[in-house]
């Protein structure tokens, strides 16, 4: 039988695959410190020996843990956001970045804000471009297309502006389609 992994040891395994933030941590690791405290129950009502643990002592056992991540830097949700921003700017929109980070409880700083900003719209094209090689010819092309634009995350403004310049680069100067209102 394989030794019990200690919560460190298994924060820091999960640390190794890739960056996290806290509350995922915690997430991860609150089953196992539970389990460990139903085990050390199971044998204190067999051996009598050693004490009682309630599920508030597995939370804090798990807030200890994560808590010497941060002190010895392990844990950062500075990395953490960097880490997610550019594994999804080349997919998402700004929208749906942030609705994710805010699932982990963590905010953009100010910078890569404005930086996402200032990109999204180059992202747009390329993920519209990636998906639909060829700019909407009809009102029905047009609205799927935006559509899936949404889906990713993407403020309606700049998928209008991604669609225009589609349209506009492939025939010249070509009228775009009406937008379905």
């Amino acid at each position: 039988m394989k030794p019990q992994r200690s919560l460190k040891a298994r924060a820091l395994q999960y640390l190794a695959q890739r960056e996290q933030s806290r509350l995922e941590l915690r997430r991860k690791l609150l089953p196992h410190a539970q389990a460990e405290a139903a085990a050390a129950g199971v044998a204190a009502d067999e051996g009598g020996a050693g004490e009682q643990s309630s599920p508030e002592d597995a939370v804090a056992r798990v807030e200890a843990v994560l808590d010497w991540l941060v002190a010895h830097d392990y844990l950062s949700q500075e990395r953490f956001v960097e880490s997610r921003v550019h594994a999804r700017a080349s997919r998402f929109g700004n929208l749906r970045i942030r609705q994710e980070l805010q699932q982990h409880a963590v905010a953009l700083p100010a910078g890569a804000v404005q930086a996402l900003k200032d990109s999204e719209l180059e992202r747009a094209r390329d993920v519209r471009s990636r998906k639909f090689p060829k700019p909407p010819s009809c009102v029905a092309e047009q609205a799927r297309q935006m559509r899936f634009l949404m889906g990713r995350g993407f403020s309606p403004d700049v998928i209008r502006r991604a669609l225009r310049d589609a349209a506009s680069a492939a025939a010249g100067t070509t009228e775009f389609p009406a937008d379905p209102d």
